[in-house]
């Protein structure tokens, strides 16, 4: 099946109100040059945020293909979970791009590149990164293209997306929580979010549990994941994410690489929600 994307930006786009779509720049290109499409021909078009439209050709160059919008169909290609990846840029730019891509193709919605205490890498562009999205979302059949935010530290992650820290409260102690609810518990019943943070270390105080572990005792459908760099988390980064409501959380035996590990956090969501 060939896809093809219209964001509805300036250039391609999908006019829902007038029943035409635009495809022009690449997608044009693609279309008419590589795969010889031509007037009254149907194609796909997905918009990047979950609807895919069935057009008919009415014109068609190299430079721009208009067509009519046939029928829409929203939520297409769309799981039942919504997924954030915060996962340290690599040292190598290939591999980032190479978690990125897989991820799409599992099921992702956001990705931050977050920048540690140890990380190596501590800029990071994100151009080239929405491009291969765009690509593997096609490719996997997903009508929503991942949105990729601008690179953050790690604190500032934590800060953005933690719970609020409840004065006098320390979370990992289960303080202000009903009886027989641990932190994970209590985080679920203020907002339905998981939030897990994986590092290698080990810390008696505050002991990891299985990704698997925590997602199933989940109940709600919005999760969470942060992936350090090459050389982990720090202590502190990971006091200050326990404080606002992450779990540590690790990924099994095996010491997995920062782009293996983010894909396998992935795999290990899809899994938790596949029928």
């Amino acid at each position: 099946m060939e896809i093809f994307y219209s964001p509805g930006t300036e250039g391609s786009r999908c006019e829902t109100e007038s029943g035409r779509c635009i495809l022009t720049g690449d997608e044009a290109a693609h279309c008419v040059k590589v795969l010889r499409h031509k007037t009254g021909d149907i194609i796909s078009v997905i918009n990047g945020k979950g609807t895919m439209y069935s057009c008919r050709i009415l014109s068609a160059s190299p430079k721009c293909v208009e067509a009519d919008i046939l029928s829409a169909e929203e939520n297409w290609g769309t799981h039942p979970y919504r997924l954030h990846l915060a996962v340290a840029p690599t040292k190598n730019a290939d591999r980032y791009e190479w978690f990125a891509e897989k991820a799409c193709e599992i099921g992702v919605d956001e990705i931050t590149p977050v920048i540690g205490r140890h990380s190596e890498r501590k800029v990071f562009k994100t151009a080239r990164i929405e491009k291969i999205l765009i690509s593997a979302a096609k490719q996997s059949l997903k009508g929503s293209v991942p949105s990729v935010n601008a690179p953050v530290s790690v604190s500032d992650f934590i800060l953005k997306y933690g719970m609020p820290e409840p004065a006098g409260n320390n979370m990992q102690d289960g303080k202000n929580l009903p009886d027989g609810q641990n932190m994970q518990d209590g985080q679920n019943l203020q907002d339905g979010h998981l939030r897990l943070m994986a590092y290698c270390f080990e810390d008696e105080s505050r002991p990891r549990i299985s990704v698997r572990q925590a997602l199933e005792e989940f109940n709600g459908s919005e999760v969470t994941v942060m992936i350090g760099p090459e050389g982990d988390f720090s202590r502190e980064e990971a006091e200050l994410a326990v404080r606002h409501g992450f779990i540590p959380v690790h990924l099994g035996p095996s010491r997995l690489r920062t782009e293996t590990a983010a894909v396998t956090a992935a795999e290990a969501v899809y899994f938790r929600w596949m029928d």
